[in-house]
This record gives C-alpha cells, structure tokens and sequence, in this order.
C-alpha cells in the first residue's frame, strides 16, 4: 500500500525504512528538506492514490495540531489521519470529531521501540473504528514485532494514546525501581561488582527484561555513572497518567512516586529537603549542612548544632 508519512526524526525515518523494507511505499514530508521525499504537504497529498492514509509523526501539541488541521483542508472523503506521536488522548477525540465533519478519518496510534524498532520492531497500540483501522492495517502489520504480540487494537478512539500513556506510567515506575536498587548496592562497602550483579539478574530472576538489559548497557559503557548527572526529563506521558488517575480514583503510588522523583532530580539545592533539615534540627537537634560547605558533613564549619538551652 502507499502511505503518507509527516516527520522523519530518528523515529519517523526508522519507520520509513522498515515499511518500506515490507514492500510498501512511503512519501515522506519532513520540514528538513534533506529527509523528505517531498517539498510540502500538498505535495504529499498528491502523490498519494485514494483512499490516502496518512500517518503524523510529530511532536505532540501545537504541531501535531497545525499539521492535522492542514491536512484536513487537503484530504478527501474515505482518507485517514493517524496520529503516531505522544498525544493526549483528549487531543485524539477532538481531532476525529473535526475529521469526522469532513467525512476523514481518524486513528491514534501509541508507538514504542524508540531507535531499536527498525529492526526489533515497533510495539503498537491504536484506536479508532474497524473500518479506519482496516485501512490502516498492513502498515501496522509492517512496523509490529515478528510473532504474535506487539499490536493491538485498543479500543475507541483515544484508546490507543491512552494505552500509551498508561505503558508509559508503568515504564517510570519500572525505571525508578531499578534505579534505587542501584543506589543502595552503589551505597554498601559489601557488594564490589554492582555491574556484575545487574548482569547476573538477566537470567533467571524475576525482574529480568529489556530495560534490565539497557541498564546493563550503560553500566558498560560507564561502570559507576560517574559521567552523567542526576537529571531525568518527563515527556508528559506520567504526568497525564497520575492526572487520569485522580479522575477515575484509582490509587497509582508507585507510577506518582516515580514522576516525583523526577521533578526531584531538577533541584540542585531541595528546597523541601531544607526544611526537613530545619525540622529534625529544630526538634531533635540534628546536625545541618550550611550552605557555604555542601561537599559534607565532615568539613570544617559543615554543621550546624543549636544553641544550648
């Protein structure tokens, strides 16, 4: 089949290959003109046969919102939109409806394998009808692990980006788990090959997986971690996660946990952790560490006890 593909980033381009690589064609718009096949999006547009499947790879917000918007002027009755980036799943149910008028339509796609799906294979989770998906369908067939699994239809449109979401809340909170493990065997003078120990969890163990196996990568690569600092990024998926959460009332402590540990990497001085210390100082009289000597406790000046009374 031929497909229409906007945004031809690391994802986006891996994708291009490996459906291509399945014997289908791909026009792909990128507004890098050394990745795109074409020079516009009406150009895009034209060189598709009908009915046209168009499938947008960008990021979420207001550019996946302009772009829909602008192929809705150019698309034709019996088309299909999808959405294979991060988008909120509320975005997904407004940009149908908008299609819908035009008789377009819509299909949200959650999408994970980052750089490894050209040749791993693409995870797959999508929303919408059975007759937009069928259409859909051999490109979905084309990106999806070999095997049984790594695709489904999800339900409804939203369903898909909701999936998505809710995979992601799982992937912080696995993520967080790993990484204080790590701490605490960093932290004890008994254990002297921590690398060697994540190594050994690869089989056999409970917990073994691929992300167990990425962290077995870095640590390879950097045995202690000495060359990164202690800062992590959220996208916005564990965030819209413990938001739908509160929504339906259901209890997600390790997914909340983990989005706050992240918010907590962002401070270089905690701001909190200040008055926790003020705290233990004021009714315990627990040593603090002034700000002119934040190297530890054990230099000169570094404590502050309180006044005797």
């Amino acid at each position: 089949m031929e497909l229409g593909l906007i945004g031809l980033g690391r994802m986006g381009g891996n994708m291009r290959e490996r459906i291509r690589r399945a014997g289908h064609t791909v026009i792909g718009y990128d507004r890098n003109p050394d990745l795109a096949d074409v020079d516009s999006l009406p150009e895009l547009v034209d060189k598709l046969q009908a009915p046209r499947v168009v499938w947008v790879m960008v990021p979420a917000g207001e550019p996946t919102r302009a772009t829909v918007e602008e192929l809705s002027d150019l698309l034709s009755p019996g088309d299909v939109v999808v959405d294979g980036g991060n988008s909120r799943w509320t975005d997904d149910e407004k940009h149908a409806e908008a299609l819908a008028a035009k008789g377009i339509g819509f299909v949200d796609c959650g999408v994970s394998g980052g750089v490894w799906g050209l040749e791993n294979g693409y995870a797959l989770m999508y929303g919408g009808t059975d007759e937009d998906v069928a259409k859909v369908q051999p490109v979905f067939d084309a990106l999806k692990p070999e095997g049984e699994f790594g695709s489904v239809h999800a339900g409804k449109v939203g369903a898909g980006h909701f999936a998505k979401m809710v995979h992601n809340g799982i992937e912080y909170a696995m993520m967080q788990a790993f990484a204080e493990g790590w701490e605490l065997l960093e932290a004890v003078d008994s254990v002297t090959d921590v690398r060697e120990v994540f190594r050994s969890w690869r089989e056999g163990t409970v917990i073994r997986s691929w992300l167990l196996d990425l962290a077995v990568n870095a640590l390879d690569e950097d045995e202690h971690l000495g060359g990164l600092r202690g800062y992590a990024q959220d996208s916005g998926e564990g965030r819209w996660t413990v938001e739908a959460a509160i929504d339906h009332a259901v209890p997600l402590p390790a997914i909340t946990a983990s989005l706050f540990a992240r918010f907590a990497s962002r401070q270089e001085d905690s701001p909190s952790m200040k008055m926790i210390a003020a705290l233990r100082n004021q009714f315990g009289g627990h040593a603090v560490t002034a700000v002119s000597d934040h190297k530890g406790a054990d230099a000169p000046g570094a404590d502050v006890t309180p006044p005797a009374v």
